[in-house]
């Protein structure tokens, strides 16, 4: 199974973008894993909030297949803890697929049709993080997630 994190916008912070690349060095050692960025949509001065989300939408469309499994990061989607999110991606590595997207939208969150293809949402907590924190802390989690599941000493330190 290949695990890819698509995320719109790229990371400002450097500090940020070191330690992302700390965690997909780390996770790499565990599964084939992807990150890639989407870029910011240019002149969103004249679209509305509805028009930017469907814009956004059609670029995270042109990165999957139909065969490949949608999960949402969502303010309002399952919330789990790192031993029940683990159990999660053993789920989804024993259910055969090849490909698992996880996708952090833009400002304003996804359109209905990406609401309507995917295949789950998750949130990380009730707390409102900045999309470009998010991408840490799910590359952290499913860094952790591995671990858990190898049973190594990661998820106790």
């Amino acid at each position: 199974m290949t695990i890819t994190l698509l995320a719109i916008g790229k990371t400002d912070s450097l500090q940020l973008t070191q330690l992302i690349e700390d965690y997909k060095k780390r996770l790499s050692f565990y599964i084939k894993f992807n990150f890639e960025i989407i870029p910011d949509l240019k002149k969103v001065k004249n679209l509305s909030e509805t028009q930017q989300k469907e814009k956004e939408g059609e670029l995270i469309l042109k990165k999957i297949n139909t065969s490949d499994t949608l999960i949402l990061l969502d303010e309002n989607g399952k919330q789990f803890n790192s031993v029940d999110f683990s159990n999660y991606l053993q789920k989804h590595m024993n259910s055969g697929i090849k490909n698992l997207f996880f996708v952090i939208g833009g400002p304003y969150g996804f359109s209905e049709t990406i609401y309507k293809r995917a295949n789950g949402k998750i949130s990380l907590s009730k707390m409102t993080f900045s999309h470009q924190m998010v991408r840490l802390f799910i590359i952290e989690q499913l860094y952790r997630g591995f671990t858990i599941l190898k049973n190594e000493p990661y998820h106790h330190r």
